[in-house]
């Protein structure tokens, strides 16, 4: 059984521990940044704040009062500031919430590194120190294994079939209890979409290539790699571009080609690798502190739940478009060579990672848990997405 390390909620610290200040001038409908009428820059649109509307009447939230209270909370994330794709998602949703709630909450967004590092939000939100944190699940492996079945599974769940998992099979409620001993409640909260499998600075065409290779590839992908012969480096998003051009890795894997391209591998690399089979899946998730989200009105805490099933949607069709769009101009703008894995080494990282998918079985306790009931609702929605999606794709092609 895997041991968690379980400590205590705290009560959240800073800005005097409430996170509340006295608005008395009439409510702001503004995020702390500022932006609320961008398109493509990533804050949120009028069509989205459309949307967030009616979604926001769906789920019955109540209209604000005048000169009420303003709750200021901030918000770690593990992105560099504005960054494609999961950067744009955690400004969008502090712009949501602002206006959501009609000024009545504000959220300031702290990019990788201004508050703490990527891999220390999970703590800072856990402490309080910023009730909100924007990040990957995979990123708290070593604190929790199981944590990385929140995030993607290596030849497992695509997108919507993960929200499906987490809305509707039970997703919700395990992760819930898993993040519960360290007080910090997470919601799914954007997606980036499929992945591809890695930036290269050599080619790997036979599992000898493998060996002693240096790859920055988090979560259970990174696992496999390593019993096939590879060393996996952990290294945050904002470091990448530059340990693959100093030679301190020989491979990267991030997210798709939209935020990859955004990031600047194209400059370093010229070796771009698929499938990602580690990550057929890129969801992103909000951390909140539980002593802050149950200090909320409950037309608050909707309003932050709103705001982050609003980004899941949005996000997923954003991905699927601005990847197709960056996958075309890698390839005939950057020179960036696609390369499928070498049918040997696809088949090898497929069997060992069944091998390190089912270690959870024996794990016991809540891991074995999260691994069953994921495990059970692959097997119920495969032959549905099998008959749905793959059959029909493959008559597309004819």
């Amino acid at each position: 059984m895997t041991t968690h390390g379980a400590k205590p909620p705290r009560r959240p610290a800073g800005d005097g521990g409430s996170g509340r200040r006295s608005h008395g001038g009439g409510s702001s409908s503004a995020c702390v940044s500022g932006r609320v009428d961008a398109g493509s820059s990533g804050a949120i649109s009028r069509r989205a704040a459309l949307g967030l509307a009616g979604a926001a009447a769906a789920s019955g939230l109540a209209a604000p009062a005048l000169a009420q209270t303003t709750i200021e909370w901030k918000m770690a994330t593990a992105w560099p500031a504005d960054l494609e794709g999961p950067g744009q998602s955690a400004q969008r949703i502090c712009d949501a919430i602002a206006l959501l709630s009609g000024g009545r909450m504000r959220v300031r967004l702290f990019p990788d590194g201004e508050l703490v590092p990527a891999t220390g939000i999970f703590d800072t939100v856990s402490a309080g120190t910023a009730q909100m944190g924007h990040a990957a699940s995979a990123y708290w492996q070593a604190k929790m294994p199981a944590a990385v079945f929140f995030t993607a599974v290596p030849f497992g769940f695509l997108p919507h079939e993960h929200v499906t998992w987490i809305e509707q099979a039970g997703g919700q409620a395990l992760w819930d209890k898993l993040y519960a001993p360290y007080g910090v409640r997470p919601f799914l909260a954007g997606n980036t979409g499929a992945q591809m499998g890695g930036w290269f600075t050599r080619p790997v065409e036979t599992l000898q290539d493998l060996n002693g290779l240096k790859i920055r590839m988090p979560g259970l992908g990174g696992e496999i790699m390593r019993r096939l012969g590879a060393t996996p480096v952990s290294l945050p998003p904002g470091e990448l571009v530059q340990a693959l051009s100093s030679g301190l890795i020989d491979a990267a894997e991030f997210l798709g080609p939209a935020s990859d391209r955004a990031l600047g591998f194209a400059g370093v690399s010229k070796l771009y690798y698929a499938p990602g089979f580690h990550d057929p899946n890129g969801a992103n998730e909000m951390l909140v502190n539980s002593v802050a989200f149950d200090g909320l009105a409950e037309d608050l805490k909707a309003v932050v739940i709103a705001a982050c099933r609003a980004e899941t949607l949005l996000s997923m069709a954003e991905s699927d478009w601005r990847n197709a769009q960056a996958f075309e101009a890698l390839k005939t703008e950057d020179g960036v060579e696609v390369r499928a894995y070498p049918p040997e080494i696809l088949a090898a990282l497929r069997n060992t990672g069944v091998q390190v998918v089912a270690s959870f079985a024996d794990a016991g306790g809540l891991d074995r848990d999260i691994y069953k009931n994921y495990m059970r609702t692959l097997q119920t929605l495969a032959p549905w997405s099998s008959a749905s999606t793959r059959l029909f794709l493959q008559g597309r092609e004819i």
